[in-house]
């Protein structure tokens, strides 16, 4: 069972007999082992201080003196550093109790003593099979953004729309009492909702004057085309779908799918109002920017046809209390 690259993984434990059989088993299947004998000496091997990378796996015993393995796991999963390091706690107890704790702690397997080679092999693979698909996930999420926001950037016209959409629109999800992870959502898709616009001409972004039926069609194939780009970020399912639809109407005259009410997500009906918000503030090719008073009448005359009545309401309240200090 030997790997095709040097994957680094920490041995934690105070017992020297099971470190060395479990440096052993490791070492002749490829891997490229540390060890440490407590877990005040393990978390200061994977520190920011040491200014070494983390560990790709972490072996954790869980009965240790002094910091146990449940205090040195919840320590790791609360680094910035380290906190996507995959764990896997080392127990000889056997109550679901002790297993509730060590998950509640973080970590994201089991192991049982006394420790079977095998079963030892074929978990600490597929542990780092799935931390490595989730980075190359990240490096995806990475280029996409970085692309995002340089294609932005090239635009005086347009240069920090996406960083105001996504941190407006972060905030209105907040107030509207949405979940973190809805937030999340809403902040990400800010940044990326206008990605598919690399597809259109910029001749057509930059037109000066009115668009026709030609190149109209054209500006509305770009949420399709940003949830292509975006696919690679697969495990963002609702960000997708939230790029997919942020140009949608209330009343259901939006594209790309004439989605209307509550059959639009949430987030996206928050994105297509910092959005539109950001849009008719700014300059643009073809006019000059609305004042904040012409931007929310514009808003409020089309709530319940372009836009969700409640999420415009609660969007103005907002930054009312933003001018206003409160």
């Amino acid at each position: 069972m030997n790997v095709n690259h040097k994957d680094k993984i920490l041995i934690v434990d105070d017992s020297v007999p099971n470190v060395q059989l479990l440096e052993a088993y490791l070492a002749a299947a490829g891997y490229d082992v540390s060890c440490a004998y407590s877990g005040a000496e393990a978390l200061a091997m994977i520190g920011e201080q040491n200014g070494s990378e983390p560990p790709d796996l972490i072996l954790l015993d869980v009965m240790m003196p002094s910091l146990n393995g449940y205090q040195v796991c919840t320590e790791i999963k609360q680094r910035d550093e380290s906190r996507r390091v995959p764990v896997m706690m080392l127990t000889a107890l056997q109550d679901i109790e002790d297993k509730v704790k060590g998950f509640e702690a973080g970590a994201d397997e089991f192991l049982s003593k006394p420790i079977d080679k095998m079963e030892l092999l074929i978990r600490v693979k597929a542990l780092l099979r799935t931390k490595h698909l989730n980075e190359d996930l990240e490096s995806a999420r990475n280029v996409i953004y970085s692309l995002a926001l340089a294609i932005e950037a090239n635009d005086p016209y347009t240069r920090g729309h996406s960083e105001r959409v996504s941190e407006w629109g972060a905030n209105l999800a907040r107030i509207l009492g949405l979940t973190e992870e809805q937030q999340d959502v809403v902040r990400n898709a800010g940044i990326l909702h206008d990605i598919g616009k690399i597809g259109i001409s910029e001749t057509i972004l930059q037109k000066p004057g009115p668009l026709t039926t030609k190149e109209r069609i054209a500006v509305q194939k770009h949420p399709a085309i940003g949830e292509k780009i975006c696919q690679p970020l697969r495990s963002a399912e609702l960000l997708l779908t939230v790029i997919r639809h942020h140009q949608e109407r209330f009343d259901g005259d939006g594209y790309p799918d004439h989605l209307s009410g509550d059959d639009i997500p949430v987030e996206a009906r928050v994105i297509s109002i910092v959005d539109a918000y950001d849009a008719m503030t700014s300059p643009r090719p073809y006019r000059p920017p609305m004042s904040t008073a012409q931007a929310l009448e514009m808003l409020s005359r089309e709530a319940g046809k372009q836009w969700d009545p409640k999420i415009v309401r609660r969007f103005i309240e907002m930054l009312k209390a933003e001018k206003s200090g409160s």
